[in-house]
């Protein structure tokens, strides 16, 4: 990979910086109002995003025409909105006004889940708000922890990370991915993961997601085998007739020593969730860009 700039570092640090204070310090409906304009400018700033969305939306959605499609992917970058406006204010919220931002529902099966004494894994995907969501539960709940990924930029990366903790959360990087998670597991702790990112060929199997193969890792799977947690899927999904979000958990998907069904049972969850608020997930990303060998990869996209 090639190495980035020092320059480039500090200039996107202080533009993000300036955006992330913009929307943590201004009245909530400005803050609103910069977040959509914000996400219009990366809208038109990068336009092979939108190109990626109505790509994967004419694969996986095409019983709906364009013009569905693009009202899809204006929600996307709507979506990303609000979850910029609640990343900005994370140090403002706290168990005292968390029920402006969101509340729970099917809470009882983490209860129960915790009950079995081996730990929890929360499913979960880019769709909703997936940082409040870890940001809440630590608050209402427990403090959890959070498999990431680091970003390209260090100095934006460590402005990140110390949003994510401010709630009493744990970070796990990829260096120590599996011993860190089966030590949280072994703790009864909870940790979440995102499960819809694409995979490589050597880390993933192919699943059937909308209709369409998708390189799908296999090893959260492989996790849930070997350490006997209860696996969760749970989304921040925003409410609009509320104005907040609610944090979702489903019934527990069981996960036996086949890794492959494992997955394959986590995708289908996942795709029926996507189905109902299609406009909350990240379209944007390059999800089908692993294909099988005899096929050409997919471009752009994040």
């Amino acid at each position: 990979m090639r190495r980035r700039s020092a320059i480039r570092d500090t200039l996107e640090y202080w533009m993000a910086l300036a955006v992330v204070q913009s929307l943590a310090w201004t009245p909530l409906p400005v803050a609103n109002w910069l977040a959509r304009r914000y996400a219009r400018l990366l809208d038109l700033a990068l336009p092979r995003l939108r190109r990626v969305a109505l790509d994967n939306l004419a694969m996986a959605l095409p019983e709906l025409d364009r013009r569905a499609h693009q009202r899809i992917a204006d929600g996307v970058f709507h979506s990303i909105a609000r979850l910029l406006v609640a990343f900005a204010r994370f140090p403002r919220i706290h168990r005292g006004n968390l029920a402006d931002w969101i509340r729970y529902e099917g809470f009882e099966h983490f209860e129960e889940a915790r009950k079995r004494g081996r730990g929890v894994l929360f499913a979960t995907a880019h769709l909703g708000n997936w940082e409040l969501s870890a940001f809440a539960h630590a608050w209402m709940a427990a403090p959890m922890n959070v498999v990431i990924r680091p970003l390209d930029n260090p100095k934006i990366d460590a402005l990140v990370e110390r949003r994510r903790t401010l709630s009493g959360n744990r970070l796990i990087g990829k260096k120590e991915y599996a011993r860190g998670i089966l030590k949280a597991l072994q703790g009864n702790e909870a940790v979440g993961i995102l499960v819809d990112q694409n995979a490589s060929l050597e880390e993933g199997t192919f699943v059937d997601f909308f209709g369409v193969p998708a390189c799908a890792g296999t090893g959260f799977a492989k996790l849930a085998a070997h350490s006997g947690a209860a696996v969760i899927p749970g989304f921040a999904l925003w409410i609009e007739n509320e104005r907040k979000y609610v944090l979702r958990f489903y019934p527990p998907i069981e996960i036996a020593d086949d890794a492959e069904a494992g997955t394959r049972a986590l995708h289908r969850q996942l795709e029926a969730v996507i189905r109902e608020y299609p406009d909350q997930w990240l379209w944007i990303h390059r999800r089908w860009k692993t294909r099988p060998p005899a096929e050409k990869p997919m471009e752009g996209g994040l």
